[in-house]
């Protein structure tokens, strides 16, 4: 097939219907006549091995299409090399579409990355406002652009990748030059029949309730789809602000531990349930914290989701610490949809209360409440073009250690590549 062909013949493949799964044509199918407006692309397309019909020899074009069905004929068009920049593009979003129906088929995405190049480039330019109030204690306004490089490189046919998060921000209140870092570098693959991180790793634990950030040590996991155990050894740097005269599970350097189980019965469930550990808390510019017991920190973790049907979905977590004060987290929260880059004029929305007790949290995932904090919080995200996602976030509660009044206001607008 020409470079030109596939996607053409493919969309007028679409609109005519659908496809099975058994019986491959090079040939016409018998309810396909050749002077049929759909005969050359069916035709072309069943030649290719991209489309196949049923077992007597038909293609039951009037019939509505499934998107496993839908699934297949993407994979095969992924497996396709001679397509030029722009069907690719296409192929691409279709991939994304259908990531699930393909991964359920065995096949990933990432097949279509390594045919293509080495090396693979993916990133994103963030601009970020964030206006953060205290009744008690320091108000902060953040005004800032993040340019960020993604790369991630096959070693040959391994299986292993080397995988890397390069970030660069600008202080937009500011005439100063901006600060870059490597804030992440790991390699990944298999081992002994699981999976395995190593280097300075991303680490996302109680669905980023517990710690959104990265650590230096490895991590390895066992399972399926389905059941699924990860296991994790490090050290921890804390790499933030200290808060005052006393140090919090945020801002400390230790070794670290962690497992987590995560169980997905089904498209309706996912559940999760783990256990951190900080051990030989070192202190830096004041003495570790008394709340901490033997200069360790142990925090235990359950929480879940459960998808009601495909826009509205409920997620909890929970988390209890062994520290004398602050020792409880939780959140809840009900989401509505969601933005997708692929998918312009598409909209999410989110409603929740959080209850992130300082020493139960060490670095969250939220955007709209930090650590020490409790209340309500809202969200909305619009995907204002192609690959271009915006986010308008707000969080009204308190501050859990002074028992006084804060709100934050967080915008962000994201353009990914």
């Amino acid at each position: 097939m020409s470079k030109k062909t596939l996607i053409s013949a493919i969309t007028a493949a679409l609109v005519v219907g659908a496809a099975s799964t058994t019986f491959a044509a090079a040939n016409p199918f018998s309810d396909v006549p050749s002077d049929s407006w759909a005969y050359d692309a069916v035709s072309t397309l069943a030649a290719d091995g991209v489309i196949d019909g049923y077992p007597d020899g038909t293609y039951q074009g009037n019939n509505t299409m499934t998107r496993y069905e839908m699934a297949q004929i993407v994979a095969r068009a992924m497996a396709k090399t001679d397509i030029d920049k722009a069907d690719k593009a296409i192929v691409d979003k279709l991939a994304a579409e259908f990531a699930d129906e393909l991964d359920n088929l065995g096949v990933r995405v990432a097949d279509l990355e390594k045919k293509s190049d080495n090396v693979v480039w993916k990133g994103k330019v963030k601009y970020k406002y964030v206006d953060e109030n205290h009744d008690v204690g320091k108000d902060k306004l953040t005004n800032k652009v993040t340019f960020r490089l993604e790369p991630k490189a096959y070693i040959g046919n391994s299986g292993w990748t080397a995988n890397a998060r390069i970030d660069y921000d600008l202080n937009l209140s500011t005439s100063s030059n901006g600060d870059g870092e490597i804030s992440r570098a790991w390699v990944e693959g298999p081992l002994f029949g699981g999976t395995v991180q190593a280097g300075k790793v991303p680490l996302f634990t109680a669905q980023g309730m517990i710690i959104d950030d990265p650590f230096s040590g490895a991590t390895v996991s066992w399972g399926s789809d389905k059941l699924n155990a990860t296991f994790m050894a490090g050290r921890y740097n804390h790499e933030h602000d200290l808060p005052g005269d006393k140090e919090t599970s945020r801002d400390v350097t230790a070794e670290y531990y962690g497992t987590q189980i995560d169980y997905t019965p089904n498209d309706k469930w996912a559940l999760n349930a783990g256990y951190t550990a900080l051990k030989n808390l070192e202190q830096h510019d004041v003495p570790v914290s008394d709340d901490f017991k033997d200069d360790s920190l142990g925090i235990w973790y359950v929480g879940g989701s459960y998808a009601f049907d495909k826009n509205v979905k409920l997620v909890g977590q929970y988390a209890k610490s062994d520290a004398d004060n602050y020792e409880n987290a939780g959140i809840v929260e009900l989401d509505y949809k969601g933005a997708k880059k692929s998918d312009p004029g598409s909209w999410g929305a989110y409603v929740g209360y959080r209850h992130l007790g300082q020493n139960a949290v060490i670095e969250p995932t939220y955007d709209d409440a930090a650590a020490d904090q409790k209340g309500m919080v809202f969200g909305v995200q619009y995907a204002l073009a192609e690959n271009i996602i915006a986010d308008v976030e707000y969080f009204t509660g308190k501050d859990i250690s002074t028992d006084e009044d804060a709100d934050t206001f967080f915008t962000k607008v994201e353009f990914s590549f």
